[in-house]
């Protein structure tokens, strides 16, 4: 006789599977487990892969030159590019190391962390004013100094809005064919164009000289 709570803990039912299942022998445990100790660790080796990759297109840096506004030296420096900075930072370890001149703020700027609290490093109290180039692109910019551990630039989430660059995430290659005006230029446009102007004055010179060699053998 089965009593009700023999039913509702499924003793029932586990007898009924253990008759119509027997037990398997032991070169066939064996195999099975071996098929999923071997997909385990298929899988676990899979996800690695996977977190690796997450962790290498996470970050984009630029190799950047960064020219001193008051003796015109420059400085090749990487920057990150961290749309979670609000702004743009220079390491105060880097701005010493390269003798970049220190502009002092009016009013401190407290830095805060991703919780709301204040970071323990301290307030921002300088700023780095200078020229910026990076592959054509040009523009002069105001970087606050702060300790920054291994990074020697930030650009920020402001930075990033106004530039709006074309990042390729696989190459991480970085474009800057979308800068307005106003925050920065792009000399390449340029340059094409003054290609062009010269190799349309050298036609127009092979041209004259064609017509000079004609008319010559005319007389």
């Amino acid at each position: 006789m089965i009593s009700d709570r023999q039913k509702w803990c499924g003793c029932q039912k586990k007898e009924k599977v253990e008759a119509a299942h027997p037990k398997k022998g032991k070169a066939q445990q064996s195999g099975t487990w071996a098929e999923v100790l071997k997909s385990t660790a298929k899988e676990e080796r899979r996800q690695r892969k996977v977190r690796r990759t997450f962790k290498m297109l996470r970050e984009v840096w630029l190799n950047i030159g960064i020219e001193k506004l008051d003796i015109h030296e420059g400085v090749m420096l990487k920057a990150l590019l961290d749309s979670g900075a609000t702004g743009m930072f220079m390491d105060k370890r880097t701005a010493a190391k390269h003798g970049f001149r220190l502009q002092k703020l009016e009013r401190p700027i407290m830095v805060r962390n991703v919780d709301g609290t204040n970071n323990s490093v301290g307030a921002i109290t300088h700023q780095v004013e200078a020229n910026m180039y990076y592959k054509g692109h040009v523009e002069r910019m105001r970087m606050d100094v702060y300790n920054l551990g291994k990074t020697d630039i930030i650009l920020g989430m402001l930075w990033l809005q106004a530039h709006n660059p074309e990042i390729n995430w696989e190459t991480r290659e970085v474009k800057m064919m979308r800068c307005p005006p106003l925050y920065g230029r792009n000399t390449r446009p340029k340059e094409k164009k003054r290609r062009k102007e010269v190799k349309r004055m050298a036609t127009l010179e092979e041209e004259k000289m064609v017509r000079w060699a004609v008319n010559d053998k005319e007389d």
